[in-house]
C-alpha cells in the first residue's frame, strides 16, 4: 500500500552526527517538526533552529515552500534565519580582516534566500552594507597595495550580498544616498578594477536606473561614455554585457528632451549619458561595439544578443520624433528641402525673378510631377501624413546628397517613361519609409525576451538612411521587373516588403551583404517561391470539396490533439524570470504517459534532453485542473500587465487553476511552446484548441490530406503491402570506380 500523500520520507543532517531518516507529516506545523528533530539530538531551544535544503541553494524551509520537499530529499538542521542574520550582522563588523572576509562570503551566499534576506534587512543590514561601501572600505585603502586580492574579494562579496538582498524587492531603491552612488560609480570609472567588483557595480547601476527615476538623474551625472568605453574594449563578455545594459537602461529612462541632443556638442567622451542621442549615434561607440563585441571571436550568448537588440531598438526609436512630425507647408526652411531635391535632380537653380509667376509655377509643377509627388502643385502636403512624416523627406534628401548618381538616374529614368509605367519616386519614398518603420518597429519599446539584433545596423553611423537607400533602389528595380503601372503600386510594395523580410531573415553581417542578398531575390525568384508555397497551401472552394473538408476535419483535429498530448508527455523546460534581470533558473513540466498527472520540479540548469518522471517529484492530477488562464489574467502577470515593455511576456504567460485558488504559473520560452501547452491543456480539459499554431497545422494537414484524396487513382491498383526488396546481384562488376 502506497504511503499517504502528506507523508514525505527525508534524511536530515546535523554537523557532527549521523543523518537521520524521518517521515515528515506535512499536516503538522513546521515548528512541531523542528522540535521533534531537535529532541532527537537532545537540542534545546528548538525555536532557534530551522530546516534547510541540503544542496547548493541552502534555502530555508518555510510554511510557504514546505510543499517543495520531495521524497528522498536531504535536509539540514541549522540555526534559524533570525539567529543566522544576527550572527552575520555582528561578524561582518569584525576588526579582523580574515574574519570579515569569511563573514561577507557567507552573507553573499545566504542572501539568495528570501527568508534570511527579510531577517537581515529587518536588522537594518542594507544600511550597514551601504555604510561599508561608502566609508568602511576607506580603512583598507592603505592596505590595498599589499593585500589587493583580499581587498578585491572583500568588496566583491559586499556588493554581491547587496545585489542579492536588493533582488528580492523588499527595499526601495529610492533610499540610497548620493555618496553611495558616487562610490559605486567610482568603481566603474576606475581603469583597473577587480572583475567581480566591476560586474556587481554595473549591475547595481543598471538596477538603480531601471527602478528609480530620481536615481536615474544621479547616476547619469556620474558616468560618462569615455569611462564606459574601456569596458567594451576588454575580452570579458559578461562585463561587456553589463556595460551595454547600463547604457540601455539610462537611455530607456531618459526624458524625451534628453534623448535628442545638440549636434554641436564637441567633447563626446566627457558627454554625460543623459545626452543619449549623440552617444548612440556617434561613430566611436558604434565601431567599438562592432569590432569588440559583434565581430569578436567569442560567440555572442543570449544575454548579450538581447542587450544588442535593445540597443538597436532604442537607436531606431530616435527616429520616432521625425516620423511623427508633420511638415508645415508654410515653413520656408522645410520647403527649401524640396527645392534642393529638385535642384539636384534637374541641375537647376531657383531664380525667383526669372520669367512670369505662371511660367515658374508651371515649371515647378512639371518637375514635381517628374519627382513623383502626389501633389504636383504643393508637394509639402505629401509629408503631412504621419507616419512617416518628415522622416521620409529626411531619407529622400540623404539619398539625393549621398547617392547622387543613383538618385538622378532613378528620377530621370522614370521621367522619360510613359506616364503609366513611371515609378513615382516621391510617393515610393514616403510609403517605403513607412514600411521600414513598421518592419523595424520604430517607436515601440524593446521586448524582454527578444534577442533578434541585426549586425548590419551596427556597421554604419547612418544605418537607417543607408537601409532606405538600398531599398529605394530595390523598389525601382522591382517596379521595372514587374513592368508595373500606377495601378500596381500596392502590389509592388507587397513584393518589396517580402524581398526585404526574406533578406533580413538571413541576418546579413553588412549592408553590402544585405544588398547582394536582395540581388538574388528578384521578382522572378519571389514568384517561384510564392508558387511553391501556393502549391503547398492550395485551397479549393467548390461545394463537393468543401463537404469533403468538413468530413475530414474532425480526423485531422484528433491527430493534432494527439500530437499536442504527446508533446506534453515529452515535457518542456521553462525559465524563471526575475524582476531585476533575466536569470538562468529553470523548471521542467511534463504530462504522464496515461495523461492523468502533470509532473514538475525545479532544475539547476537547462536539460539537454527529456527529464525523467522520477526526478520531478511535484505532481498535479489533471482531474484537479479547473481552468487554463492566459495573458494578463494570470496571477503572476497582474503587476506586469500595465507595463508596455512586458507585452511579449504577457503573450507567453499562462496559468493552470486547480483546487479553489491555487495556480501553477508558466512563462513559455517562445510562441510555439505557448501554443503547444495551451492547446494540450485545453485538450485535456475537453475544450477547443484555438491557438494560431493549431490553425496553421489544420490548414497544412488538411491541404495534404485533400490532395492525397483527390489524386487521380482510377484503375490504379494500390498495393496493401510494400514491394519486396530485390535480391542482391551475383556480382558488382557494374559499379564504376571513381578512382
Amino acid at each position: 500500500m502506497p504511503p499517504p500523500a502528506d507523508i514525505v520520507k527525508v534524511a536530515i543532517e546535523w554537523p557532527g552526527a549521523f543523518p537521520k531518516l524521518m517521515e515528515i507529516d506535512q499536516k503538522k506545523p513546521l515548528s512541531a517538526i523542528i522540535k521533534e528533530v531537535c529532541e532527537g539530538w537532545s537540542l534545546g531551544n528548538h525555536e532557534n533552529f530551522a530546516l534547510q535544503i541540503a544542496d547548493a541553494t541552502n534555502f530555508y524551509i518555510t510554511e510557504k515552500n514546505r510543499n517543495d520537499i520531495k521524497n528522498g530529499s536531504i535536509l539540514r538542521l541549522t540555526t534559524s534565519p533570525y539567529q543566522t542574520a544576527v550572527q552575520l550582522h555582528e561578524r561582518i563588523q569584525s576588526s579582523s580582516m580574515d574574519a570579515k572576509l569569511e563573514a561577507l562570503k557567507d552573507l553573499a551566499n545566504a542572501s539568495r534566500d528570501i527568508t534570511f534576506a527579510q531577517e537581515f534587512i529587518n536588522l537594518d543590514g542594507i544600511s550597514l552594507l551601504t555604510q561599508m561601501v561608502e566609508s568602511g572600505t576607506e580603512r583598507y585603502q592603505k592596505l590595498q597595495k599589499i593585500m589587493k586580492p583580499c581587498f578585491g574579494d572583500l568588496l566583491s562579496f559586499t556588493l554581491t550580498a547587496f545585489v542579492e538582498l536588493m533582488d528580492h524587492g523588499i527595499v526601495s531603491w529610492d533610499t540610497f544616498s548620493v555618496a553611495f552612488i558616487k562610490k559605486i560609480a567610482s568603481y566603474v570609472n576606475k581603469s583597473a578594477m577587480d572583475t567581480a567588483v566591476l560586474q556587481r557595480s554595473l549591475a547595481i547601476l543598471e538596477s538603480m536606473v531601471l527602478n528609480s527615476q530620481d536615481l536615474y538623474h544621479k547616476v547619469a551625472q556620474e558616468i560618462t561614455i569615455g569611462q564606459l568605453i574601456p569596458h567594451l574594449q576588454g575580452t570579458d563578455q559578461d562585463i561587456q554585457t553589463y556595460t551595454i545594459a547600463v547604457i540601455n537602461a539610462l537611455f530607456l529612462k531618459a526624458p524625451e528632451e534628453k534623448r535628442q541632443c545638440d549636434e554641436h556638442i564637441v567633447d563626446i567622451l566627457n558627454c554625460p549619458l543623459t545626452e543619449m542621442a549623440h552617444i548612440l549615434a556617434q561613430k566611436q561607440l558604434r565601431s567599438i561595439i562592432l569590432s569588440n563585441v559583434i565581430r569578436s571571436p567569442t560567440p555572442i550568448n543570449d544575454e548579450m544578443a538581447h542587450q544588442l537588440y535593445v540597443l538597436q531598438v532604442l537607436t531606431f526609436n530616435l527616429l520616432e520624433d521625425r516620423m511623427m512630425t508633420k511638415m508645415d507647408p508654410q515653413d520656408q526652411a522645410q520647403r527649401d528641402i524640396i527645392f534642393e531635391l529638385r535642384r539636384i535632380a534637374f541641375d537647376v537653380e531657383c531664380e525667383p525673378n526669372s520669367g512670369s509667376i505662371e511660367k515658374r509655377k508651371s515649371m515647378y509643377t512639371r518637375d514635381y510631377k517628374k519627382l513623383g509627388f502626389i501633389n504636383h502643385v504643393n508637394p509639402a502636403v505629401d509629408f503631412t501624413q504621419i507616419p512617416p512624416g518628415m522622416l521620409a523627406l529626411d531619407n529622400m534628401l540623404y539619398f539625393a546628397r549621398h547617392h547622387q548618381d543613383a538618385y538622378i538616374r532613378i528620377v530621370l529614368e522614370n521621367s522619360s517613361r510613359e506616364d503609366k509605367h513611371e515609378c513615382p519616386f516621391g510617393r515610393s519614398s514616403i510609403e517605403l519609409t513607412k514600411m521600414l518603420c513598421e518592419i523595424l518597429k520604430v517607436g515601440e519599446l524593446p521586448s524582454e525576451n527578444c534577442h533578434d539584433f541585426h549586425p548590419m545596423f551596427f556597421t554604419h553611423d547612418r544605418s537607417f538612411e543607408e537601409f532606405f537607400c538600398i531599398c529605394i533602389q530595390l523598389l525601382n528595380k522591382t517596379w521595372k521587373e514587374m513592368r508595373a503601372t500606377s495601378e500596381d503600386f500596392n502590389k509592388v510594395m507587397q513584393v518589396v516588403r517580402e524581398q526585404i523580410m526574406r533578406a533580413l531573415t538571413l541576418k546579413p553581417n553588412s549592408l553590402d551583404q544585405f544588398k547582394s542578398r536582395l540581388q538574388n531575390l528578384s521578382y522572378t525568384e519571389i514568384l517561384k517561391i510564392r508558387q511553391s508555397e501556393r502549391m503547398n497551401q492550395e485551397d479549393f472552394q467548390s461545394r463537393p470539396i468543401l463537404e469533403l473538408r468538413e468530413k475530414i476535419q474532425p480526423e485531422i483535429m484528433e491527430l493534432i490533439k494527439q500530437q499536442r498530448l504527446n508533446r506534453l508527455c515529452e515535457g518542456t523546460c521553462f525559465r524563471k524570470i526575475s524582476s531585476r534581470r533575466r536569470q538562468d533558473k529553470f523548471w521542467y513540466c511534463r504530462l504522464s504517459p496515461n495523461h492523468k498527472v502533470l509532473h514538475y520540479g525545479d532544475l539547476e540548469e537547462s536539460p539537454q534532453g527529456e527529464v525523467p518522471h522520477d526526478s520531478l517529484q511535484d505532481k498535479l492530477p489533471v482531474a484537479d485542473i479547473k481552468a487554463v488562464i492566459t495573458g494578463k489574467d494570470c496571477p503572476h502577470m497582474k503587476e506586469k500587465g500595465a507595463l508596455k515593455q512586458n507585452k511579449e511576456v504577457l503573450e507567453l504567460a499562462f496559468s493552470v487553476l486547480y483546487e479553489s485558488d491555487e495556480y501553477l504559473n508558466f512563462i513559455a520560452p517562445d510562441k510555439h511552446e505557448y501554443c503547444v501547452w495551451t492547446d494540450g491543456l485545453n485538450a485535456l480539459l475537453g475544450k477547443e484548441m484555438t491557438s494560431d499554431y493549431t490553425k496553421s497545422d489544420m490548414d497544412t494537414l488538411l491541404s495534404m490530406e485533400m490532395k492525397l484524396r483527390l489524386l487521380d487513382l482510377e484503375n490504379i491498383q494500390i498495393p496493401e503491402a510494400p514491394p519486396p526488396i530485390p535480391k542482391e546481384p551475383s556480382n558488382y562488376d557494374f559499379v564504376y570506380d571513381c578512382n
